[in-house]
């Protein structure tokens, strides 16, 4: 997440395009790299019902250009995974995260290898579907203001 770039959300398409990852020198500087396997390079479907909220926070959050990245800290610096990486682990416990989707994240476990292999666009945009599904289901349990 962290060196995602605007040129890597394609909203119309609703497809995220991970084709690098964030490393850090023992000193402090961060710099992009190639991701630490080939499963690490991948295209991610999302619902439609985030484009608009995507669009927002590309229009007030994300960094100016098509290589700005699009997380960046208050002050407009590149994030650190520590950061984030302790809130996000909790998140995708909590949501029961599935293999299939650690495939989607780029993990290479030799589980995650053999559901990859057999993954296709079309099932990854079955999840993204699936997941606009429950995004619109608890809309409507949280309310309109939500």
């Amino acid at each position: 997440m962290a060196a995602l770039r605007r040129k890597d959300i394609d909203l119309a398409g609703r497809l995220v395009v991970v084709r690098r990852a964030q490393a850090e020198l023992q000193d402090g500087r961060l710099f992009d790299k190639a991701p630490k396997s080939a499963a690490g390079v991948r295209t991610v479907s999302f619902p439609g019902e985030l484009v608009d909220a995507t669009t927002r926070h590309l229009e007030h959050y994300a960094a100016a250009g098509q290589d700005g990245h699009v997380f960046v800290g208050p002050q407009g610096g590149q994030l650190r995974r520590s950061n984030f990486l302790d809130d996000s682990v909790q998140a995708r416990k909590a949501a029961g995260v599935a293999a299939e989707l650690h495939t989607r994240m780029g993990h290479s476990s030799s589980l995650a290898a053999l559901i990859y292999q057999h993954m296709t666009s079309d099932r990854d945009r079955a999840i993204a579907d699936r997941l606009g599904a429950m995004i619109r289901q608890g809309g409507r349990e949280e309310g309109p203001d939500q």
